[in-house]
């Protein structure tokens, strides 16, 4: 049995900021704040959990304190992998900031994409943290390093919505 690898149909760009402008408008500086609350909410679930692992490790006699190692780490790729790759497609920050990320044809993320897509914003940020902002003033998208290079996209939820509802 062999995979399907072509479609009938070619992938389009449906976010075309020429056309839609309004998809796009204030992206960035709402993805800032949105990130502040995303930090907020993650070192919030990082407490909970290591009281947990507090718990844990009494009950195993101190080995379970090993994973306060990786503890902040594992909660916020949890976090991102669960809320972005989820079936809102953004993270608590995000909806507040009424943004969705979609990936350029359309769909929305799936779970492994956003926790590479937190992955590489984390790397990036410690690499080229100039750099990465520098590229949303020059991208017609306002996307960041990290989306252009795993292709996704960051739009204003109420405008998608209400486009599709106009558009069937």
């Amino acid at each position: 049995m062999t995979a399907e690898t072509t479609s009938d149909h070619a992938r389009q760009d449906v976010f075309d900021p020429v056309r839609n402008p309004e998809l796009f408008s204030g992206v960035r500086s709402r993805r800032i704040f949105a990130f502040f609350i995303d930090v907020v909410v993650i070192a919030l679930l990082t407490f909970g959990a290591g009281v947990l692992v507090f718990i844990l490790g009494l009950f195993t006699l101190g080995l379970g304190f090993l994973l306060y190692g990786i503890l902040p780490t594992a909660v916020a790729l949890l976090y991102v992998a669960f809320t972005l790759g989820g079936p809102q497609a953004s993270t608590l920050g995000m909806r507040a900031m009424g943004l969705e990320m979609r990936l350029w044809y359309g769909a929305k993320p799936y779970p492994l994409l956003a926790a590479v897509h937190a992955l590489l914003f984390w790397f990036s940020i410690s690499l080229l943290t100039p750099f990465i902002l520098l590229v949303s003033l020059f991208s017609d998208r306002k996307r960041l390093l990290h989306d252009l290079i795993l292709g996704t996209v960051v739009i204003n939820s109420a405008y998608h919505r209400s486009y599709l509802n106009e558009h069937g």
